[in-house]
């Protein structure tokens, strides 16, 4: 087994506090910060709304898709990444519009509105990242006592060599991979904070345009990092998506700000 890098170990560690630690402290902060101002129940809410519509739903509709389409989206980048930002922008953005609509309508505010999307992206970010780079770091640190081989002397060889390969990785990939995981939590949780405050707008208003522009941006954004990455360097596309998110966040809330003056 290649031993895992102390950087490697690092940038695991900094991925883990992205999206486990960082959520939950965004959370009490906000709350803390903003006392009557919000309800706790916002993150819950938005953690509730990721579930049920993006790992559910979501999944759901691309089963019933891909077996329809076979490859044909699947081979193609382009077509891949322009299904994949369009259906988590319809799911997501849907979702948003009906917990503010229906849940919230009696706390529906702009800070509650940003609580929710912490919740949204913050239990996405541990339920796809957090749960795996915690089985990373835990297996990373096995193969690098040794004790791994006894822990796996309970399967037959053949079951053995197969994990042992699959972990192998672990010592084989650049250690910016195991940061850069991170980074794209951070992207990802800006970009549902901007989005979950453009639906507040949306509801707020009644501006169903607002929610159609949520699902475009939706789709521009997911659509733009895969198709960035495959031209650019992965890290260099992250930090365009977050400039490009906080630059959305600034124009909402100066238009927002200027509308109420």
């Amino acid at each position: 087994m290649t031993p895992v890098s102390t950087a490697s170990l690092i940038g695991m560690i900094f991925t883990l506090v992205i999206s486990l630690i960082v959520p939950i402290a965004a959370c009490i902060v906000l709350v803390v910060k903003w006392k009557k101002k919000v309800r706790i129940s916002s993150f819950f809410i938005g953690a509730c709304t990721f579930i049920l519509f993006a790992m559910i739903l979501e999944r759901i509709f691309h089963t019933l898709i891909f077996r329809l389409t076979g490859t044909l989206i699947t081979d193609n980048i382009w077509l891949y990444a322009l299904y994949g930002g369009l259906a988590a922008g319809l799911f997501e953005e849907t979702g948003r519009l009906v917990a503010m609509k229906l849940f919230m309508k009696d706390t529906l505010s702009r800070e509650n509105a940003i609580l929710y999307g912490v919740g949204h992206g913050g239990i996405e970010a541990m339920l796809i990242i957090g749960l795996t780079y915690i089985n990373n770091l835990l297996y990373s640190l096995l193969i690098n006592s040794g004790a791994l081989p006894n822990m796996l002397s309970a399967y037959d060889t053949g079951t053995q060599q197969t994990i042992m390969q699959q972990l192998n990785v672990l010592g084989t990939l650049p250690s910016q991979q195991f940061y850069l995981a991170g980074i794209e939590r951070i992207g990802a949780m800006l970009l549902h904070i901007t989005l979950s405050y453009l639906i507040y707008l949306a509801v707020k208003n009644r501006k169903i345009e607002l929610y159609v522009l949520s699902i475009f941006l939706h789709a521009l954004f997911n659509a733009g990092i895969v198709i960035l990455a495959a031209i650019i360097s992965p890290l260099l596309a992250e930090a365009v998506l977050i400039l490009a998110v906080l630059l959305l966040a600034m124009i909402l809330h100066r238009h927002e700000t200027t509308k109420s003056l």
